[in-house]
Parts: structure tokens; C-alpha cells; sequence
């Protein structure tokens, strides 16, 4: 399991690294990697981490018990640089590599299980996801619309990512896009991507409000004592 967790995160206002954000008084990122190290299908969860912010972060998470090993290395100056190097520090019998961001601290375990899953069926990528309910409208340089999109084939992407480590290797290797998710960088070199239920408290913590959200589902889990 490799966590990019360099980037700063300026929409959630001035501070220190996105994943080191307080979420109910504890780090983005501990929340992301508990998350992850619950599963009995994750046995090693690398983190991406600043370079100039290593001891911090390797300081962090040694503070913790987690069920499964946990590394922090450099990252780079992109998500992707930083899932790159990160690919390079797995130890050579891992073949099936999850990618997570930091910023869905609260991935529920059916959601890695279900990547997992797709993969060991035969997949080489497969990707979670939900139907997009908002209507959607294409709009031009005027801030007019130009037309309604029709929404029904539409879905919004989360992580964890699962790739066949072959595969993900060589869609960093021969791919030079610029992209928001690592199965981008699959698609563009060919090869399908699968997709499969994802969860709607695997959202993505990028704003003020999206902390809100996040810290009322914590308090939920706490009082039916699920964490």
C-alpha cells in the first residue's frame, strides 16, 4: 500500500502538510493509515511523506501501533513523483500495490477488500467508485451553459487504487500525463480499468466543510463503538 501524503493542501486554509491536519484532534494521515493496516489484506503501508518533513512524519507514526508495517520515504513535488519513488522502496515479492490518498482518512475495510478482490479475480487495475448524483452541466468561456451532461455513465473516483505492480510500474514508466489518479496513467498506456463499489465515507478531505463531515462520521463510529 503506498500513501502520497506530501502535498499542503491549500484549500483547507494555511498550515503545515494536508496529512498532518487534525481530524478529531488526531492526524489525516494516522486515521488514513488505521484505516488501511485494519485489513488483514494490507501488510505494509509506505508513505510518501515532504522531504524536509521525514523526522516529523516517521516521528508521527511511530507513536502508533498499527497491525501492519508501516515506512515513510521522500516524496516528490507531484502525487505522482511521490507514488513513483514509493514504488521503488516495495520489497520484491509484493505483486498487487494499493495507492491511497491521505486526504480519505476514513476508507471503510469493504473498500479495500473489494480492490483486493477485483484484482485476484483477474483485473490489473481497479478502481472504487459512486454514481454521480448531481446534475451536470458543460458551461463555456462565458460562464453559459452549453449543455446538460447525461450523469448516468458518470462515476466519481476514490482510493484505494489496486494495480497489478507490473502494470502500475510501467504506466509510470511510459506515461509523461499529467493526472489526478494513478489509473489515468493505466488508461492512458491502455490498459482497462476496473471499477467497483466504492463508499461515501471514503470522501476526500480537501475544504473547511469536508473536515466537518469527516469529524461528524468519527463521532458516529465512536458512539456505535466501531473505532
Amino acid at each position: 500500500m503506498i500513501v502520497p501524503a506530501a502535498g499542503r493542501g491549500e484549500r483547507l486554509g494555511p498550515g503545515g502538510p494536508k496529512a498532518l491536519r487534525p481530524l478529531a484532534g488526531v492526524p489525516m494521515l494516522v486515521h488514513a493509515v488505521r484505516a488501511l493496516a485494519s485489513s488483514r489484506l494490507v501488510h505494509l503501508v509506505v508513505v510518501a511523506a515532504p522531504p524536509d518533513a521525514l523526522d516529523t512524519f516517521s516521528s508521527l507514526l511511530g507513536e502508533h501501533d498499527f497491525p501492519a508495517d508501516v515506512t515513510v520515504v521522500a516524496g516528490g513535488d507531484t502525487r505522482q513523483d511521490s507514488v513513483a519513488r514509493a514504488l521503488l522502496t516495495l520489497p520484491d515479492d509484493i505483486q498487487t500495490v494499493l495507492v491511497h490518498d491521505a486526504a480519505r482518512p476514513l476508507v471503510p475495510e469493504q473498500v479495500v477488500t473489494r480492490v483486493v478482490s477485483a484484482i485476484a479475480d483477474g483485473h490489473q487495475a481497479v478502481v472504487p467508485a459512486l454514481p454521480v448524483v448531481d446534475t451536470i452541466k458543460e458551461i463555456d468561456d462565458a460562464d453559459e451553459v452549453v449543455r446538460t451532461v447525461d450523469r448516468t455513465p458518470l462515476r466519481a473516483i476514490q482510493t484505494p487504487q489496486a494495480f497489478e505492480r507490473a502494470v502500475l510500474q510501467r504506466a509510470h514508466a511510459e506515461s509523461d500525463l499529467s493526472v489526478t489518479d494513478d489509473a489515468g496513467l493505466v488508461e492512458a498506456i491502455g490498459i482497462p480499468v476496473f471499477v467497483v463499489p466504492g463508499h461515501e465515507e471514503a470522501l476526500k478531505v480537501t475544504r473547511p466543510f469536508d473536515v466537518v463531515i469527516a469529524e461528524a462520521i468519527l463521532a458516529r463510529r465512536r458512539a456505535a463503538g466501531a473505532v
